[in-house]
């Protein structure tokens, strides 16, 4: 079978490279053509544009981008038309991945939709869209199930797909040289910065995170910095003198933190699950957060830790809220405070129970092979 995947972020690289382990083990004729990262590079088929191409963040972002987002699409249209697969799955990403949808329902091609866009937050009306063009949704988080229930669309549940990351072993039984170096010359407990993927969101984040380790000398701070990012990028966020950095080894690094700062994202997710104290931070351009404010409705956190348990969890300091003194007063709570740590602790076991025991990925794999048996 012929499988075109779209993943246009860091977190649909690992979720589609997963999934696509699971359909070469259903179909060993599987040939895939996708746009995605180096983690679905290693499954095989044929890269056709790398995520750190289409990352834009922010209403703003993807204003100034718009030329370059409108370009993509026609050539990603003009190139799934002409690869002809037997289905079209579709990762997160949705300001891109829905406006494909539409394109190709036109067409009349097979569409599976793996992880929901977020409508439960913004853009409600977006529902109808998903149901007209999307033959098939399968959801990660456990409420998804019933927001779509309320627009009468059923969906399949199948888990949070970092469940499994998590628990891959083979992933932490790999040689970790820069994590083996750091430990063996530092005996100091490990702080980690996360600081997310994208060049706006580091370029936002990084500077005041990285302010923290002269604050600490009793810890050691160790940022997860990404491949395709340059050092030089990072360095010239910051004074790295009292920091270190790893490279792509972010899994890792969190099995070795005592606590860590976090940007708002998939990785406050794996944060929890690997059970290490987090402050999650957020803050985009003025502009986006603005229009953010008027465009999301009713919702009370940011975090995927907070939104799945219905209640603070883990601190989050959101724009204006995001300043060194704040930051400190609850960098204190997570690394000081026992009774704090012992409590988000417990209630990271709570999310995990609510996750599940996992195999997202072998049930989307199954649910899309059935879907293209059944065509």
């Amino acid at each position: 079978m012929k499988y075109y995947i779209i993943a246009g972020e860091a977190s649909g690289d690992l979720h589609g490279s997963n999934l696509m382990k699971e359909l070469k083990i259903i179909d060993n004729q599987a040939d895939f053509r996708y746009w995605g990262g180096d983690l679905m590079k290693i499954q095989g088929g044929q890269i056709v544009k790398h995520y750190n191409e289409l990352a834009f963040m922010g209403f703003w972002e993807v204003f100034k981008n718009l030329r370059t987002i409108l370009k993509n699409l026609r050539f990603c249209k003009k190139d799934i038309l002409e690869y002809k697969p037997d289905i079209v799955i579709l990762i997160d990403y949705p300001g891109f991945n829905l406006k494909i949808a539409k394109q190709l329902y036109q067409k009349g091609i097979k569409i599976a939709y793996y992880i929901s866009p977020q409508l439960w937050a913004w853009k409600k009306n977006r529902v109808h869209s998903i149901k007209k063009y999307i033959d098939k949704l399968h959801v990660i988080l456990p409420f998804e199930k019933d927001f779509y229930k309320q627009f009468d669309y059923s969906v399949e549940f199948v888990g949070h797909p970092l469940v499994d990351a998590v628990n891959d072993n083979s992933v932490l039984q790999k040689p970790h040289p820069q994590i083996d170096h750091i430990l063996k010359t530092d005996t100091r407990k490990i702080i980690s910065i996360l600081p997310g993927s994208r060049k706006q969101e580091i370029s936002k984040m990084l500077p005041l995170m990285a302010k923290m380790a002269n604050k600490y000398s009793d810890f050691q701070f160790v940022v997860a910095a990404v491949g395709w990012q340059s050092m030089e990028f990072y360095q010239s966020l910051c004074d790295c003198s009292k920091l270190k950095f790893v490279v792509d080894e972010t899994y890792a690094l969190l099995s070795e933190s005592f606590a860590a700062i976090v940007t708002s994202g998939t990785a406050t997710l794996e944060t929890a699950l690997f059970k290490v104290p987090q402050v999650v931070c957020y803050k985009s351009s003025t502009i986006s957060y603005e229009i953010a404010k008027r465009v999301v409705k009713g919702i009370r956190y940011i975090s995927l830790v907070n939104l799945i348990m219905n209640k603070t969890i883990v601190s989050e300091l959101i724009q204006h809220d995001f300043h060194e003194k704040r930051l400190k007063k609850e960098i204190d709570k997570i690394i000081f405070d026992i009774d704090f740590r012992n409590k988000m602790m417990n209630q990271y076991n709570e999310l995990e129970t609510i996750l599940g025991k996992g195999g997202a990925s072998a049930k989307t794999a199954q649910s899309i092979y059935h879907m293209i048996q059944s065509k």
